[in-house]
């Protein structure tokens, strides 16, 4: 058949005790969209790697337009017009765009690399398939969405006709993910084909053709997207029905837990990036704070777990001034921290899943007797925490990096949960994860608000925030500009305030 410009038969890949691709079948027409959507450790990116030639599948068969290939390497995938946009973008952060394209592929003039003809290249394919991007502009200093495009002209350098995007909008802001969408219909209308890896429903809606669904490993089938809806995907994916809305009493929440006021945080370059900032949480409510990316979150966290330096204001938790404590004392005030960043900050990758359940209370007895962990202890209670949190990993010795991201996520969930902390910091808490990994997520998180805690959720997902928070805060240019209660606003509403435009004054808010 001429018409599939890959065919991936059969493929079966195994890891030491696992099996992730079991007989599984994916076929790319040319010039389509195609979803590949599975739950978090469903084999869609061992499938794709074993296409994009970094492992060797133990059986099965590849064809490139009608043609058995053998995928040995990157190098051969590359020359087979097979290019991947990674979902942990693989660039160098002190070269600039045009040097990160071109890498290992520099044109040269004799011995000295022709970086004007490269910067010309450059300018060239990016105005061709609408990605634009400065050539000169250091990666350091561009935002993700523009590093994404820079991945995406890296492959188009060296000649792709199939993509593969892997989970290319988990770090997006919405208004990047639109103008992917846009970049991805230019890339099909120069005759390229495109494979999609995600498990987010509503993208596969607005831009596939075909998905093909994978469960624990094989594939469940391939159908047009046209003929589906998002509830039958989402249950071929996850076996089961998923409910997509989270079901919550009215909050009840009684006493402040967290009082931030007048707080002024500056960011690395010594900028002001929270400034004057007023927020009170009580027990018993879960607190969303909306925002575009870049306006203050990630330095308002920092400050009120103790990663970084607050300037003036304050921060008191269950009454006590935690403004500026040492990071241990302020978990140990009644602090839990599910941080946005998993693997910089949520885990030691190395280690064993099981010891990193622990990170927080290792020094603790049973856990540590006279300054000795106490190896026993710390497995058996971290077994109880795979059980209850649904964490799927081969064993509790198994190293948390071999773990998918769903699994990591429900471990940092698992352990900071279990200390039973009054105040939990969610921030992008569902980040990169699958519909049924999320249903359990939102779950957890309005449990704990029931049992009377204080829970702040941060996230750029509009629809989690409208579905989970008893308030929603927004957060604009490092100040908290409205607080909105989910049932009186909309998504267009919260778009608005995100992006400034209905400012409340200062003082208006506070102490809210």
């Amino acid at each position: 058949m001429m018409d599939y410009a890959i065919e991936m038969l059969h493929i079966r890949k195994e890891f030491p005790g696992i099996v992730a691709n079991d007989n599984v079948t994916l076929q790319l027409k040319k010039g389509e969209i195609h979803a590949l959507l599975g739950e978090n450790g469903a084999g869609k990116s061992t499938l794709m790697n074993v296409l994009f030639g970094l492992y060797q599948p133990e059986r099965g068969e590849i064809k490139v337009n009608g043609k058995k290939v053998t995928i040995s390497s990157p190098t051969i995938a590359n020359q087979l017009g097979i290019g991947m946009v990674h979902q942990h973008f693989m660039l160098v952060d002190t070269f600039t765009v045009t040097e990160n394209i071109i890498l290992g592929q520099e044109p040269k003039s004799g011995v000295a690399i022709n970086i004007k003809k490269a910067e010309k290249n450059v300018q060239e394919i990016s105005e061709k398939y609408g990605l634009e991007v400065n050539p000169r502009a250091k990666i350091a200093d561009i935002s993700v969405g523009m590093q994404q495009r820079v991945e995406i002209l890296k492959t188009l350098y060296r000649g792709a006709d199939i993509l593969i995007f892997d989970e290319p909008t988990a770090v997006l802001t919405p208004q990047e993910i639109k103008e992917l969408g846009e970049i991805m219909k230019a890339l099909i209308k120069e005759g390229k084909s495109i494979i999609l890896i995600t498990h987010k429903l509503k993208e596969i809606i607005e831009l596939c053709d075909r998905v093909t669904v994978m469960r624990k490993g094989q594939g469940i089938g391939t159908v047009n997207v046209e003929e589906t809806n998002a509830n039958e995907l989402a249950n071929l994916m996850v076996g089961r029905e998923v409910v997509f809305t989270t079901e919550k009493t009215p909050a009840k929440p009684e006493g402040t837990v967290l009082a931030i006021d007048d707080l002024v945080v500056h960011d690395a370059r010594g900028v002001s990036a929270v400034r004057d900032l007023n927020l009170h949480i009580q027990a018993g409510e879960i607190v969303g704070i909306a925002g575009v990316d870049g306006n203050g979150q990630s330095e308002l966290i920092e400050a009120i777990t103790g990663l970084r330096k607050s300037e003036s204001g304050s921060i008191h938790l269950n009454g006590n001034d935690i403004t500026n404590m040492k990071p241990r004392k302020i978990t140990e005030s009644g602090l839990g921290h599910i941080p946005q960043d998993r693997h910089k900050h949520g885990l030691v990758l190395d280690f064993p899943i099981g010891e990193n359940m622990v990170l927080q209370t290792y020094y603790k007895q049973p856990f540590s007797k006279a300054g000795i962990l106490q190896f026993k202890e710390i497995y058996k209670r971290a077994n109880v925490l795979i059980e209850e949190f649904d964490v799927r990993t081969p064993s509790e010795f198994t190293p948390a990096r071999a773990l998918s991201g769903g699994n990591q996520q429900k471990a940092i969930i698992g352990r900071e949960v279990d200390r039973d902390p009054d105040l939990l910091i969610a921030a992008q808490p569902t980040r990169g994860l699958d519909v049924g990994a999320i249903e359990f997520i939102h779950k957890r998180l309005i449990e704990q608000r029931d049992k009377g805690k204080a829970v702040l959720l941060i996230s750029f997902e509009l629809d989690e925030i409208m579905n989970v928070s008893d308030r929603i805060a927004v957060i604009y240019e490092g100040q908290i500009v409205a607080i909105v209660k989910p049932e009186e606003t909309t998504e267009q509403e919260l778009g608005l305030l995100m992006a400034g435009s209905k400012r409340v004054e200062a003082g208006e808010n506070a102490h809210v």
